[in-house]
């Protein structure tokens, strides 16, 4: 993580909407969150603003989540933070910024879905909803939704890293999940709308069940395998069967094997960040660990299936 050489403060944020979108400065105002790539503000009761900070990618994807989220946004059944006004960059803050709605809710890495049956039927909606053919000219996603092939390094390093830190008990029932996978074939229908980046971190819980769908910086086109995995990563144990089973058009076998290898691809990711946030090291986040190991824990516990 790279964060700004600016520091960013509650005064910097008025500033910037009394320049560009001064209706909206007066708003009561308070830090929300830093995220991966952004940071949080509360907006008054109804909106949020959106800074990048922590990577050079981020200015990128707030414009895309600008140009194309709220057509999308339309048909979705699950509340996302639909992009209201653009920032500019300007001699204050030299990126870009947005201001979107706010999505009221708990990440799900901290307060994570109970109620099985429910979350599954409403994360096979949303993901219904979502996954339609994209347009000419869509995103493509640089490292999501592509042939899981792309990953076999990656996928090895990380296996790696962890099984070194004593973090996977079974690195052999992880490879095989993982070869499974990556021997299934490739997608072969249209390219398809993904969020890109379902992990427990950007969906909001409330009541048990699933509420809020937030962070659309990796939306891309390409392989519905890359969302396909959430269940394994989202749901409690015994709820992805029932996922599947609602969500359309029913996955083939290939899709699901490929969704379990781009599971692993996350729980790992996952398991390396959450212990460095454990060790309070930089990007480090420790409420990822948890439900991280949940996800290969269930993979390794169906791999026979």
């Amino acid at each position: 993580m790279t964060h700004t050489e600016i520091d960013v403060t509650a005064e910097l944020v008025r500033d910037l909407l009394r320049d560009q979108h001064p209706d909206l400065a007066n708003r009561p105002l308070r830090l929300g969150a830093r995220g991966w790539d952004n940071q949080l503000w509360r907006l008054g009761d109804d909106l949020a603003v959106r800074l990048p900070w922590a990577t050079q990618s981020a200015d990128a994807l707030l414009r895309k989540e600008h140009a194309w989220l709220p057509t999308l946004a339309l048909h979705l059944p699950l509340p996302v933070p639909v992009p209201q006004r653009l920032g500019e960059p300007s001699e204050r803050f030299p990126r870009p910024w947005i201001v979107t709605t706010w999505v009221p809710g708990e990440p799900a890495d901290r307060v994570p879905a109970t109620r099985a049956a429910e979350a599954a039927d409403t994360l096979a909606a949303f993901l219904t909803a979502l996954h339609r053919p994209a347009p000419t000219g869509a995103p493509v996603g640089h490292d999501r939704g592509g042939p899981l092939a792309d990953h076999a390094a990656g996928f090895a390093k990380q296996l790696a890293s962890a099984t070194e830190m004593g973090l996977i008990l079974d690195p052999d029932a992880v490879r095989a999940v993982w070869e499974d996978a990556a021997a299934a074939p490739d997608w072969a229908g249209p390219a398809m709308w993904l969020h890109g980046d379902l992990h427990p971190a950007n969906v909001l819980t409330a009541d048990g069940t699933f509420c809020g769908v937030i962070d659309f910086g990796d939306l891309c086109a390409g392989d519905p395998a890359c969302d396909l995995a959430a269940p394994w990563v989202l749901l409690p144990d015994g709820a992805a069967d029932r996922f599947y089973g609602a969500y359309q058009p029913t996955p083939d076998t290939a899709t699901l094997r490929r969704a379990r290898g781009w599971a692993v691809l996350r729980a790992l990711s996952g398991i390396l960040i959450g212990e460095a946030g454990v060790h309070g090291r930089p990007g480090g986040k420790p409420t990822w660990g948890p439900p991280a190991h949940a996800t290969l824990r269930r993979l390794i516990a169906t791999a026979s299936r």
